[in-house]
């Protein structure tokens, strides 16, 4: 028996509602979530948003890893925190250090204001590692290396693998990519479902299994990265009016990703 067999034999599931969810998971495909990735997340367009306007690949890139490692503990909705990130640095792009633009950012941002000064620390560990990265070194990462960049950041912060912010800093990272780069990369198998508030309380809709482990099977059941599922389903969980016009107006299936939501 494998290990994710063992776990799921170990924890009480729903099998209907699994069963359920594979089913459309695997209806929806890689396609599905690459649409609401690029047309339908509010945080692309802030990324997109923020692109134009530095019109610095590299440091754009560097900017988005650094957001992404402080975001926990928001005060508001993650798409209002990366929106106002967005506006902030196209009009204040940083002259000196991240840590420097950020002591200035995080003391007054209006989503952003709980535990500003351990994520100052978090940031002051990762600018070294950071500022080693050449613009080349980022497009390696991105097109052949985004689980060895998960590996650095997690070994440069002293956090596990699968961290929340670890993970989620990749996917962020993918997105830049994918703006800076011009091309299409999906994420690797192996890189872990960001555990947060919505897909917390989503995983307890179908089994009281850990949501890392329990999304990694169905990652592998459907051929959905679970960095993809996460695309899917994250969106449309946070229940924002916009993202569900945008979801009914880009994406063919929109439909099966709202049959998702009431599981």
């Amino acid at each position: 028996m494998t290990l994710d067999r063992f776990i799921r034999v170990r924890y009480r599931a729903d099998e209907e509602k699994v069963k359920a969810l594979r089913e459309i998971l695997s209806e929806l495909g890689l396609d599905c979530a690459r649409t609401i990735e690029e047309r339908v997340d509010l945080q692309f367009d802030a990324l997109r948003n923020l692109h134009g306007n530095l019109k610095n690949d590299e440091l754009f890139i560097k900017l988005v890893i650094a957001n992404s490692l402080v975001s926990y503990q928001l005060t508001a909705k993650g798409e209002m925190w990366w929106w106002e990130f967005s506006r902030y640095f196209s009009e204040n792009p940083p002259e000196g250090s991240i840590v420097g633009a950020y002591s200035t950012f995080l003391p007054n941002s209006k989503t952003n204001r709980r535990l500003t000064a351990g994520k100052l620390r978090r940031l002051e560990r990762l600018e070294p590692f950071l500022d080693s990265l050449s613009l080349e070194d980022l497009g390696n990462y991105y097109f052949s290396g985004m689980e060895r960049l998960r590996d650095e950041l997690a070994k440069t912060l002293g956090s596990r693998k699968s961290a929340k912010t670890i993970v989620f800093a990749v996917k962020m990272f993918g997105y830049a990519g994918r703006i800076a780069f011009g091309k299409f990369v999906p994420y690797p198998m192996g890189i872990e479902i960001p555990d947060d508030v919505r897909i917390n309380a989503y995983t307890k809709r179908f089994t009281n299994e850990p949501p890392v482990s329990f999304w990694r099977g169905i990652a592998e059941e459907t051929g959905i990265p679970p960095l993809h599922i996460d695309s899917i389903l994250w969106p449309v969980l946070g229940g924002h009016d916009e993202v569900l016009t945008r979801l009914k107006k880009h994406c063919t299936k929109w439909e099966g990703v709202l049959r998702l939501t009431a599981l």
